[in-house]
């Protein structure tokens, strides 16, 4: 119950600002091809279901794919990196030098290498999620006291007891913090590429609905996209609610 209290407050701002879109449409006669009413919208999402459900699964399939792969690849990475200071001082910094590239730029390259299937955008949602959960997964593993691991010393623990019981334990809540966001840059990440040269997806169909001005289908696209991200978001929030024991206290 103190659950659905809590979430009272966002479910009233959300239905009073879709009055509000309504309202505006109707008193101001805004035409449709231009900014479509939440009535219409609902309008589009009966009539081209069978497009977006299509659409849908593609950019599902590209985004878990993305998801896993680069974060799995970041934090075997930051593994590595905590193991061996030389292997970060080496490649921490042309890790940082990918992530200073942008996404819509390296794009088309993946294209080129790989053609239109689904190859280049698995690869661009994994890179879009790869930095964050590499720094913070290198952080976390990091963040043990020099007091713990003198402990961990004393009782004679070895380097794999030492990682599995207090650096992995340690690194959970950063790991979780950047998974978080990463769940949300994958669908990101897989609907830009989308953009580039591709028929499929509920990227391309955000490229078809604008250049045929069909808005209502425009704004149900990205409300499902939308839909996704925070599908994936709440999957990743309730594995941390069961796998996350501890963290430190939030300041209000």
């Amino acid at each position: 119950m103190s659950g659905l209290r809590g979430r009272t407050p966002a479910v009233i701002a959300a239905v009073g600002l879709i009055c509000l879109w309504q309202l505006i449409v109707w008193a101001f006669s805004v035409p449709t091809y231009m900014a479509p009413g939440p009535v219409d919208v609902v309008i589009a999402f009966r009539e081209s279901a069978g497009i977006l459900w299509s659409n849908f699964w593609p950019t599902l399939y590209e985004a878990l794919l993305g998801f896993i792969c680069g974060n799995t690849i970041a934090i075997l990475l930051a593994v590595w990196f905590v193991h061996k200071t030389t292997a970060e001082r080496a490649f921490y910094p042309i890790a940082v030098f990918i992530n200073t590239i942008p996404i819509i730029a390296v794009a088309p390259i993946l294209v080129l290498i790989f053609g239109n299937g689904f190859a280049p955008k698995i690869i661009i949602a994994g890179l879009i999620c790869f930095f964050p959960t590499l720094v913070n997964m290198v952080r976390g593993l990091k963040a043990v006291s020099p007091a713990t691991l003198d402990l961990m010393r004393v009782l004679s623990a070895s380097n794999g007891e030492v990682f599995w019981k207090v650096r992995i334990q340690s690194s959970l809540p950063f790991l979780f913090a950047a998974l978080r966001i990463a769940s949300t840059t994958c669908v990101i990440g897989a609907i830009v590429a989308e953009w580039i040269g591709s028929n499929f997806g509920l990227g391309a169909l955000i490229i078809e609905a604008t250049y045929n001005f069909r808005s209502p289908l425009l704004y149900a696209t990205v409300f499902t996209a939308a839909m996704l991200a925070v599908a994936i978001f709440s999957t990743v929030s309730f594995a941390e609610s069961r796998i996350v024991r501890w963290k430190a206290p939030e300041v209000h």
